[in-house]
């Protein structure tokens, strides 16, 4: 069966960085979108970035120019680079694939921004 295995998440300082990365199985991974997802306690899960199969990428507005989102089709693994992470970031970060009506989610790993 499909399965989405996030990993890299874990403590930060206010402005450190850390890289997710979500490693995908069970499905033709190249010809999936794929996403990054937050979500706090008790809020909406967000959208943060998303790459199609063809490599186009778009950002929420929270996160443009600080996060950056790529694929390896290879490897069947998308990444979410995350820079200049501040107090507002902490969150469960979950991976997605989409592909028309169809989509996947993986169980999500926790980020936390802390001194």
């Amino acid at each position: 069966q499909v399965q989405l295995v996030e990993s890299g998440g874990g403590l930060v300082q206010p402005g450190g960085s850390l890289r997710l990365s979500c490693a995908a199985s069970g499905m033709s991974f190249s010809i999936y979108d794929m996403g990054w997802y937050r979500q706090a306690p008790g809020k909406q899960r967000e959208v943060l970035a998303l790459i199609t199969s063809g490599g186009r990428t778009n950002y929420a507005a929270s996160v443009e120019g600080r996060f950056t989102i790529a694929r390896d089709n290879a490897k069947n693994t998308v990444y979410l680079q995350m820079n200049s992470l501040n107090p507002e970031d902490p969150d469960v970060y979950y991976c997605t694939a989409a592909r028309m009506i169809t989509d996947y989610w993986g169980q999500g790993t926790q980020v936390t921004v802390s001194s």
